[in-house]
């Protein structure tokens, strides 16, 4: 089985791209990446990218996995998985929401997008609903101020969303 590296893998907000693979498999997948990159200094991030990209996220045992194959601490896997938002240790439902509360997006409204949205959808910040289609995060800036206020919908941007667009938006994710 090859690994290919040399392709992105899916997006945060989208579904595993490993299809009806077995959970040995999966981490197989796993193994051969790490095996790709473990001599290439600073690669634990690009080796978790993938690794999500391939489980569709990071539970502690893919964590301890990496972790093992490239005799560094857990702590060390952890850390760098818990710091980055682009990483989960949930699964993430179909459709990722990220609401921006950057300054601009702050200032023009977007506590009441989270709230609004996380009254729609029923859900809590960092929650995804029991349908797995949407997960409800916020991030700290989209580099789209002059959009504000701005959400993700996995990859695309929203822009100048108001609480009364947001079954709009929902609606597109049908």
């Amino acid at each position: 089985m090859q690994v290919q590296v040399s392709s992105p893998p899916p997006s945060p907000g989208t579904a595993c791209a490993c299809g009806e693979a077995t959970e040995a498999e999966k981490l197989a997948r796993i193994t051969e990446v790490v095996e790709a990159f473990r001599d290439k200094p600073g690669s634990l991030i690009q080796i978790l990218h993938l690794a999500q990209g391939i489980y569709g996220y990071l539970p502690i045992h893919v964590q301890r996995l990496v972790a093992e194959k490239l005799d560094v601490p857990v702590s060390e896997v952890w850390g760098v998985t818990t710091f980055y938002s682009f990483f989960s240790t949930k699964p993430r439902g179909e459709y990722s929401i990220r609401v921006c509360l950057g300054t601009a997006c702050y200032v023009r409204g977007g506590v009441e997008i989270v709230k609004r949205l996380s009254q729609t959808l029923g859900v809590g910040v960092g929650e995804t609903t029991p349908d797995g289609k949407f997960t409800l995060e916020v991030m700290r800036c989209i580099g789209a101020c002059g959009l504000a206020p701005a959400l993700l919908v996995n990859d695309k941007v929203v822009r100048q969303v108001n609480p009364d667009k947001l079954n709009r938006v929902l609606a597109l994710c049908e």
